[in-house]
């Protein structure tokens, strides 16, 4: 096969039908040369606003292979290409008196257990929240009625949080295995939209990932996977420094050799177990920081242009910004035509998310701004980190009365409650308070937000604009603490694997 880089092609023009007029006059040949072409890179140049152009990567299948790569030999974008696969693990070969399991349904957790019922290791897969179909009738009810279920929510259930947010998959890792590749493969084996293979910035959306989930769980089951929900893990059987069993529920015991820790970063009264157990916690560095809305319309006209804004779909972006005071101010999570979702999962304190469909078809544009902090700023104990998150979610509980605390962006720069909205209308799942988000933020952080916001309106117009709406808070960018692991990755205690956290 070759490959070919920096296509360019005007935005008018792009379909996949001229697609092969363009690689021909690229690599100098007939389109009739051109047997099979796979797109593996989308991504639009709007550098230009006048003169927006896709650029374009793909592989193709030609009739006169080595004749076009001689041809083109000087060319960079041009060039030989073998098709890698990803390999598999090798499986060991002991085998294990009990089966494994892992803990936690997240995206970390699905594809371990999915990998070991494929090697054939029969995993057992813990979820102390609901399967999806209940589960979103769990969290739908919430937001109707604010009554939280502590088990089953937005953080905790089958999918882990990602369920009920973008469906985003962005990694600034590299992929030298194949890794990425299998698990964009399997995700559109079981479901996905076939673009998440090629597209700069590639997305399911939480309602097509909801039917994903549901196939993959039953792929895990069909190859003798077993998965149970509702089913917390509360403590550890632990001898001469070997796991031995886990306990659910606080009334059951279940013996394993392996545990996989693929908790995410809100089980908190799991995080205090294993400290109790000795198991090696760390407090890490993390963000936290307010979601705001736009009107998705200016943020396509400020990154498109007015001529394309209309045409192209709704565009997203990523801001930085490092403060005087050396501190990062970034934006996390952006959700183009999505929601601001209460994400909460302990009673009495309110953490919020951003959540888009497929389509990204609201009106509103979201994103979370968010501010670095590490144990210089919360403490060194492992579970520092985890406090000052509960500290500052019920804050936001009290400040909104149990619903979502929002703001304008001119009241918040002024330190003044808002008590009006202007032209821009909230999309939000569950309830929201007008407040003043001065009040459960920490000087350090509301002030980096304020400095940041100028330099973000440089670069998108909008950004910065009054009548923008505020919300917090955003307090569950990543966990707060770290599990070493050696070599093996596997923690000080023998059998258990920390995943993904």
């Amino acid at each position: 096969m070759i490959k070919i880089r920096q296509i360019k092609i005007p935005i008018e023009e792009y379909n996949i039908n001229n697609l092969k007029k363009y690689i021909s006059k690229k690599i100098n040949c007939s389109e009739s040369d051109i047997e099979e072409v796979v797109i593996t890179k989308e991504s639009i140049d709007a550098r230009k606003k006048s003169n927006l152009c896709y650029i374009i990567e793909v592989n193709i299948k030609a009739s006169k292979e080595k004749e076009i790569l001689t041809k083109n030999k000087n060319n960079p974008d041009i060039l030989f290409f073998q098709e890698g696969k990803y390999i598999y693990p090798e499986k060991g070969t002991k085998k294990l008196k009990k089966r494994p399991i892992i803990v936690g349904s997240g995206p970390a957790g699905l594809f371990c257990t999915y990998l070991l019922a494929k090697a054939g290791y029969k995993p057992i897969l813990i979820e102390r929240g609901e399967k999806i179909e209940d589960r979103v009738e769990t969290v739908n009810k919430f937001w109707k009625d604010n009554i939280l279920n502590e088990e089953s929510n937005v953080q905790f259930g089958e999918g882990g949080a990602g369920t009920f947010s973008d469906g985003k998959l962005n990694t600034l890792t590299h992929d030298k295995e194949g890794r990425q590749k299998f698990v964009f493969d399997t995700f559109v084996e079981n479901g996905a939209p076939k673009e998440i293979l090629y597209s700069s910035h590639p997305h399911i959306g939480t309602d097509i990932l909801r039917k994903v989930i549901i196939n993959i769980r039953n792929k895990i089951i069909s190859l003798g996977g077993e998965i149970k929900y509702n089913t917390c893990l509360t403590d550890l059987m632990i001898k001469d420094n070997k796991v031995k069993a886990i306990e659910v529920n606080h009334n059951k015991l279940i013996e394993t050799s392996i545990v996989v820790l693929a908790i995410g970063h809100s089980a908190r009264d799991t995080f205090q177990m294993l400290l109790e157990k000795k198991l090696n916690l760390q407090p890490k560095p993390f963000a936290i920081g307010l979601r705001i809305q736009h009107p998705q319309k200016d943020i396509n006209i400020s990154q498109y242009g007015e001529k394309y804004a209309k045409i192209l779909p709704p565009s997203s972006y990523k801001l930085t910004y490092q403060t005087k005071d050396k501190r990062g101010v970034y934006t996390f999570c952006m959700c183009p035509g999505g929601y601001v979702v209460n994400a909460s999962s302990e009673k009495n304190k309110l953490a919020i998310n951003g959540m888009s469909n497929y389509k990204r078809d609201t009106e509103n544009a979201n994103s979370a701004i968010v501010v670095t902090i590490s144990p210089n700023d919360f403490g060194s104990r492992p579970l520092d980190g985890m406090n000052f998150q509960r500290e500052i979610e019920e804050k936001a509980y009290q400040l909104g009365n149990g619903k979502i605390p929002i703001q304008l962006v001119h009241d918040f720069i002024n330190n003044k409650k808002t008590i009006n909205l202007k032209t821009i209308k909230p999309i939000i799942k569950g309830e929201y308070e007008l407040s003043n988000l001065n009040d459960i933020l920490p000087t350090y952080i509301s002030e980096s937000i304020k400095e940041a916001l100028p330099n973000f309106a440089k670069k998108i117009k909008a950004f910065a604009n009054k009548d923008a709406i505020l919300a917090g808070i955003e307090s569950r960018t990543s966990s707060p603490i770290r599990i070493p692991r050696n070599e093996n990755y596997e923690s000080i205690i023998k059998g258990i694997y920390p995943c993904g956290e």
